[in-house]
């Protein structure tokens, strides 16, 4: 590996920050889980004068997704939870639910499955005002906000339950949306463990991996090293003090709901830890934390054609989905060129990015705080600067 040529990767965080496109950014990349480039440049915090740095604790979002994917599979390698089990087993709201349709209300063919939730298949939705089913989660998720300012906040079985009583927008497997499915089985997996979803992560996936900073909430210790999160206004970056999705506190406080979807806080190196073991088909330094079978799984294509159809986004180009992941199923798509068949990862809306690359033994990591974040196009640069770095 050429180690002057994995500068080019610094070289690309220092402009990203000198054009002002983000205030602070710093990527990693392992091979064969030992880090090979770590970089980092700008500022966590410019207000607070807080430099960005190897540990500066960041918003994942989305890039929860995988962690509460992997939750499941701990429950499933022990027999307590199975794929095609119905949410409504766990969850009262998922009873007797109902379908958006051309001809209105419809009662389900078929009820929603722990499967349905790890495919975002299963007709769930985010707040959207562009499709009826979108309209009623959008007035949801404004009433649990007012309840919420008004000192009554939900806690995470409270928020699915709600979930399940809203209309879906299609009948479960029939489509693919990205929706509230993960926040969802976060819940399912509260009640199966018995025990709150933090707890269950902490003591099965965070403590094992040494995860230390990584939860639903930054302490007050620890409010050093978080970084702002910023969005565009005119031709600069302001601080963005809200947040969408049902999170609170803007991660200062401990929340009552507890967001498999996007609600975790965590450090580049944190992830790495994470991402490693996926890698390791589930082993960290000796211990195992997922079965070979349940990484297997979690790294496989689970779409249909009729499904993959709907992954209309340029950063899905290429790729299917399964497990709350993207995963690279056709390389001649356009997925990139350094990218290879059975890639996986996920991103989050502020921007932080993670992949792993099982055929070449490759981690990526990329981590920013700016609302809508930079797309896949900076990931792609790293996989080609690394790709182009080898002797």
């Amino acid at each position: 590996m050429n180690m002057v040529k994995l500068e080019r990767i610094t070289d690309m965080l220092r402009e990203q920050v000198e054009w002002g496109i983000v205030k602070g950014a710093a990527a990693c990349v392992l091979k064969d889980g030992q880090p090979i480039y770590k970089g980092w440049h700008g500022m966590a915090d410019e207000a607070r004068n807080i430099p960005w740095t190897e540990d500066t604790i960041v918003r994942l979002y989305s890039m929860t997704k995988p962690i509460t994917a992997a939750a499941a599979m701990i429950l499933m390698d022990r027999g307590q939870l199975d794929i095609h089990d119905k949410v409504s087993w766990y969850l009262e709201g998922f009873k007797d639910q109902k379908v958006w349709t051309e001809d209105g209300l419809v009662p389900v063919e078929r009820e929603v499955s722990i499967k349905n939730l790890l495919d975002m298949t299963s007709g769930l939705c985010y707040p959207d005002d562009w499709f009826p089913a979108g309209k009623e989660m959008s007035k949801l998720y404004t009433r649990l906000d007012e309840e919420y300012k008004a000192g009554n906040p939900s806690d995470t079985l409270t928020y699915a339950n709600l979930i399940g009583q809203q209309p879906l927008a299609f009948q479960p497997g029939e489509k693919w949306l990205y929706g509230t499915s993960a926040d969802v089985l976060g819940a399912v997996i509260e009640v199966v463990s018995k025990k709150k979803f933090g707890d269950f992560l902490r003591e099965e996936i965070f403590e094992p991996l040494g995860m230390v900073d990584t939860d639903f909430y930054v302490p007050e210790e620890k409010l050093c090293r978080f970084a702002e999160n910023y969005q565009p206004e005119g031709d600069k970056l302001i601080p963005c003090e809200w947040q969408h999705l049902g999170l609170t506190y803007l991660c200062r406080k401990k929340p009552e709901f507890e967001s498999g979807g996007a609600g975790l806080c965590s450090t580049m190196n944190d992830y790495a830890a994470f991402a490693t073991m996926l890698m390791n088909k589930g082993v960290y330094h000796g211990r195992r934390i997922l079965s070979e079978n349940a990484v297997r799984y979690l790294t496989t294509p689970q779409l249909t054609d009729k499904q993959q159809s709907e992954l209309t986004w340029d950063s899905m180009v290429g790729y299917n989905y399964g497990n709350l992941m993207r995963i690279c199923k056709d390389v001649r798509d356009g997925a990139g060129i350094s990218t290879y068949e059975g890639e996986y990862g996920w991103d989050g809306w502020l921007g932080c990015f993670f992949a792993n690359d099982p055929k070449n033994g490759y981690t990526f990591l990329y981590f920013i705080q700016r609302c809508g974040g930079l797309g896949s196009k900076p990931v792609r640069m790293i996989k080609q600067i690394v790709y182009g770095a080898e002797d």
